[in-house]
């Protein structure tokens, strides 16, 4: 049976006002293009409820009962990695028959949703200790020193392939608790390997890594690269150059070629990439290089380069 239209609060208003004036029910269906049995359920609502607006409706009852919905909402509070099918076959085992569908409406409506899990550094004591730390000093630093930091590091970029993803049951604003992400360490290899730097007034340059890097190629990089961009984004006197902890960034030679160049150098905690603003910027160029769909290694470099002179 198809679905009838609901009439709006006006016709229903005025079917009310019609028959107040002593009009009948089959005279105010006449003037108003309606069925009688619609006019009259009209007036016996208003009669009853006094008002024409829309009740509360009681819908279909949940598939799932309340202590069914704390047993799963119990599992992937545990286990945020807990699968949509897992969640089914517990159900069913406890006597209740549901859908995929059905486990995440019920699970949305208790503030949990399937999300990615991030992936994020896999960090040791020693590791979260530096990063409070650091994060200790730096809080209350103005604006303006971080506008005085060009930021840098070297990413790899795939010519095929996408990084798997995982997905957990989390609630809102807990994207980097433990049990949500999954842990990465460092690894070499891939297609092309890149440095690049940038502060708050732009991208600088970025360059194609075509060896195996190590510290007499790293101070290399950073005296042809280095300095032109911080001439070219017009850096006040005194800038900070930002790296991570990398063997070839705290080699002997590469120290003392910083301290040559009397070039003042944020400390780095270890194993911190996130906390480096270029993440950001490198997944962008990603995202850019990857719609273009490059077909060979050069294709892959032109790309990058292309795309990378395309950040304001």
């Amino acid at each position: 049976m198809a679905k009838t239209k609901e009439l709006s609060k006006d016709t229903r208003n005025k079917i009310v006002d019609l028959h107040q004036v002593g009009k009948t029910e089959s005279a105010i269906g006449k003037q108003l293009g309606l069925k009688k049995s619609t006019v009259g359920a009209i007036i016996r609502k208003w009669k009853t409820y006094k008002t024409t607006d829309n009740l509360p409706r009681s819908g279909a009852p949940r598939k799932i009962s309340p202590r069914g919905v704390k047993m799963i909402t119990r599992t992937v509070s545990k286990n945020p990695r807990t699968t949509r099918g897992d969640l089914v076959n517990d159900l069913q085992r406890a006597g209740t028959k549901v859908t995929k569908p059905t486990i995440s409406n019920t699970l949305r409506r208790q503030g949990l949703k399937s999300c990615s899990a991030r992936r994020v550094p896999l960090l040791k004591p020693v590791h979260v200790q530096a990063r409070l730390k650091f994060a200790r000093e730096h809080l209350d630093d103005p604006d303006e020193d971080w506008e005085n930091v060009i930021w840098s590091d070297e990413t790899k970029i795939e010519l095929f392939g996408k990084n798997s993803t995982r997905r957990v049951w989390r609630t809102k604003n807990a994207e980097l608790h433990p049990k949500n992400t999954i842990p990465t360490v460092k690894h070499g290899g891939g297609n092309i390997m890149l440095w690049g730097c940038f502060s708050a007034k732009g991208p600088g340059r970025l360059i194609r890594v075509k060896e195996r890097m190590n510290g007499a190629m790293y101070c290399e990089i950073l005296s042809e690269n280095l300095l032109p961009s911080a001439r070219a984004l017009k850096m006040k006197r005194g800038w900070v150059f930002q790296h991570d902890n990398d063997p070839k960034h705290t080699a002997r030679a590469t120290k003392q070629w910083l301290r040559k160049k009397h070039f003042k150098v944020l400390e780095w905690p270890s194993q911190s990439p996130d906390l480096n603003p270029i993440e950001n910027l490198w997944r962008k160029l990603k995202v850019r290089v990857a719609q273009r769909q490059p077909q060979n290694i050069t294709a892959l470099e032109e790309i990058c380069m292309e795309e990378w002179a395309k950040i304001p």
